[in-house]
């Protein structure tokens, strides 16, 4: 493995760290983007149960904020409920601008590696181009070990700049979807909530 990569030239480092780089956000992201973790099920009607038997302490209302990113958009409408529908939906909108922000952490970022490793990749085939086109330059055809050494180089930085790309470009599509899906997840629930606390409708008790 130490010769493949000492093969590929100086570019297999960024190359080799982009990959690090990527494992690590991919792993991270997967972690935190649970949908239990982010948008617990059941989550409105507790708060609703809890409404019905009475006020929620402010105790309460700091566990439900602590515990997932939807009950931290819950607990801002509720704290504004009492000034009316509008300004409800206001401040779940000011609170869910802040999650959508925390849940998309990184992913520019593992969007950035898919863009660059490729153009690293064919930076390196440029490179041990060049050193072939001057290896003919300055000895002729007749040396085939210089020329092997960098079209062997041009190939090996090419490759492992795809093959990093590649699954990392894979695991940003479905982290963006992810992303995507749970912020529609939350927003129903927001909507819900907001109907349920100004009588416009009934909490589903089968959920």
């Amino acid at each position: 493995m130490f010769e493949l990569i000492s093969s590929g030239g100086w570019l297999m480092v960024p190359i080799i760290g982009c990959s690090v780089l990527s494992l690590a956000i991919c792993l991270e992201r997967l972690w935190v983007l649970r949908s239990e973790k982010i948008a617990p099920t059941g989550l409105t009607n507790d708060i609703w149960s809890r409404l019905k038997a009475g006020s929620i302490s402010v105790e309460q209302m700091k566990e439900i904020k602590k515990a997932s990113p939807l009950g931290r958009i819950m607990v801002a409408g509720l704290n504004n409920a009492r000034h009316g529908r509008e300004i409800m939906k206001e401040s779940i909108q000011e609170a869910a601008t802040e999650v959508v922000h925390e849940l998309e952490r990184f992913l520019t970022a593992l969007g950035t590696i898919a863009a660059i490793t490729p153009l690293l990749g064919l930076l390196g085939t440029v490179i041990g181009m060049i050193k072939v086109f001057a290896a003919i330059m300055a000895e002729g055809t007749g040396n085939a070990s210089v020329l092997a050494g960098g079209i062997s180089e041009a190939l090996i930085t090419t490759a492992t700049g795809l093959a990093v790309a590649i699954p990392t470009l894979i695991f940003h599509r479905h982290l963006q979807r992810k992303v995507d899906t749970l912020v529609v997840d939350m927003e129903q629930e927001a909507i819900k909530l907001v109907e349920i606390v100004h009588g416009e409708r009934e909490a589903d008790q089968d959920k």
